[in-house]
Parts: structure tokens; sequence; C-alpha cells
């Protein structure tokens, strides 16, 4: 008989996860990715203004079932969901779709080596489970042989009738209102060629340093303008 309903005692109320390893303490592979990775997070927390709530993390576990190993992105952006409060609660500690209700719509992988197999079987894998944005990022130019990234950097794939297709330039990703670029410049003063968020215009989004340090520098030249005005700005 099917539909046959279960009595009180058998009734499953919460999946049981014990077998599932959410942490390996494998480490960050160098300086560059780890500090690439948090500059595609801590912007979105300091500095985008969204109308939903969002979670933006790197390197965790994102389980899509539950006895298929994870995928793990070196960043990703999922929309409308809330961070768990209580980590001390395994359900809690790793992305479980289940839990959340939704995978995320963005996924990140920074290539710094070619044994990732970021451009096949990781990219379908995303593909598979639906995520709307795939993106790899190739800073040190570790897939430019044969022309797999045709001498790109960046390059970034919409999910279309369970396929990938790949965006043109510019990079905007209109279901979450953000863009991506590469971007040359200093974070936490090293000088390279970063991934970073934008907005529509291509500016990116500050991170809470770079916003400290434009608010301070706006400040200055309001400050020489009322002097040369014959204003005491600290009597203003």
């Amino acid at each position: 008989m099917t539909g046959q309903l279960l009595n009180d005692e058998e009734i499953v109320t919460e999946l049981d996860i014990s077998h599932l390893v959410i942490e390996d303490d494998t480490p960050v592979d160098n300086f560059q990715s780890e500090k690439q990775q948090r500059l595609l997070v801590e912007p979105l927390y300091s500095s985008w203004s969204s109308d939903a709530s969002f979670i933006a993390a790197t390197n965790v576990g994102v389980f899509y079932g539950i006895k298929q190993d994870p995928i793990v992105p070196d960043a990703f952006l999922s929309l409308n969901v809330t961070m768990p409060a209580d980590w001390s609660q395994k359900q809690n500690r790793s992305y479980f779709v289940w839990e959340f209700g939704k995978v995320p719509e963005v996924c990140i992988e920074i290539v710094s080596n070619r044994k990732g197999n970021e451009l096949d079987s990781k990219k379908d894998d995303y593909a598979r489970i639906g995520i709307a944005y795939y993106v790899v990022f190739d800073p040190l130019q570790q897939l430019q042989r044969e022309d797999e990234m045709n001498g790109k950097l960046l390059k970034v794939w919409v999910l279309t009738a369970g396929q990938y297709v790949e965006m043109p330039e510019p990079f905007w990703l209109q279901t979450i209102g953000l863009g991506l670029t590469v971007w040359e410049g200093a974070f936490e003063e090293q000088e390279s060629t970063w991934l970073r968020w934008c907005n529509l215009n291509g500016q990116v989004i500050p991170t809470g340093a770079e916003r400290a340090d434009g608010a301070e520098a706006k400040a200055d030249r309001l400050a020489e303008r009322l002097r040369s005005l014959g204003i005491d700005p600290n009597k203003v």
C-alpha cells in the first residue's frame, strides 16, 4: 500500500547527518587565494545595500544530498537566507540545502593550479545541482594553456535550461543585483589583480577600510574648502 502513514514514533522530524564530515581541517592553499576569498565576502557585509538577507562565505561545504559529498566553492553567495544563530548544532555549521531550502545563487572558484577541474567536472557538478551563476577566476593564469580560458582571467556562466551558457562582458548578474569585475590595485597593502564585486556602473563594492578612507578624504576636502573661504572647520 503506497502512501501509508507512519505512526507517531516513526515520523522523521530531522535528518540524521551524524555520518557527514563537515570539517576536515584542510588549510587554504596559498596567501593569494586566502586574501581573494576575503575580498569577495567582507565588502558585501560592510558596504553592499541589499534588500534581501544573505550569506556570503568561503570554503564552506554546500551539502545538496544526504548521501552525496558536498561541493566546497572558494566563495559563494546565497540570497534570502539567514545565518543560523546556534553554531553548536552540526546542522547549523555548513550549508545544508535542505535546511536553507535552496542552493546558493553564485559559486566562485579561484584557480591556483591545474588540478581543480574548474572547467570540467566541477562545472558540471554546479550545473547539475542548479547553481544559477558559476564563476572561474584564474589570477595566476594556470588555465591559459590550449586557450582553455581564451586568454581571459575571468569567465562567468549562467544556468539556462539546465545548461551553462557563457556570459559576455561586462558581467552583470541580473537576478542578484551585482556584477563582477577584474580590478588592479592594493588590498591589505598587497598590489595584485583581484576579482571584485561591482555595481551596474562597474564601480567596485568597497571594503570597510575603503569606505572609511573615502569618508576621511571627503572630510579633508570639505575642511580645505572651508579654510579657503576663511572659515575654521573646527568651529563649524
